[in-house]
């Protein structure tokens, strides 16, 4: 998948190519429609905060439709709408 990814603060986002993530037990992968970044991602951007975990896909508040879940997810189907807040961690 394509993400726009920060690997050092005060520095441009690189936009890479990542493997798609499996969920977990009890999470969703979520197709994302659209993305907003909050303010701690850009506190992390503007190298603000000390010790950011890096790299850094930011913008984690999205809105998109479940494409796979794990074994324990009951709350979401496979096709929903989902919006909320989602982690992505890139190794």
């Amino acid at each position: 998948m394509r993400a726009m990814v920060l690997s050092e603060p005060n520095h441009s986002l690189s936009q890479l190519d990542i493997a798609i993530p499996e969920p977990g037990p009890e999470q969703v992968l979520i197709r994302v429609n659209a993305c907003g970044v909050c303010r701690t991602d850009l506190h992390i951007k503007d190298g603000e905060l000390n010790r950011p975990k890096l790299p850094l896909v930011m913008g984690h508040e999205i809105i998109g439709t479940v494409v796979k879940k794990g074994l324990k997810v009951e709350r979401f189907s496979i096709g929903g709408r989902i919006r909320g807040a989602a982690v992505l961690v890139v190794d």
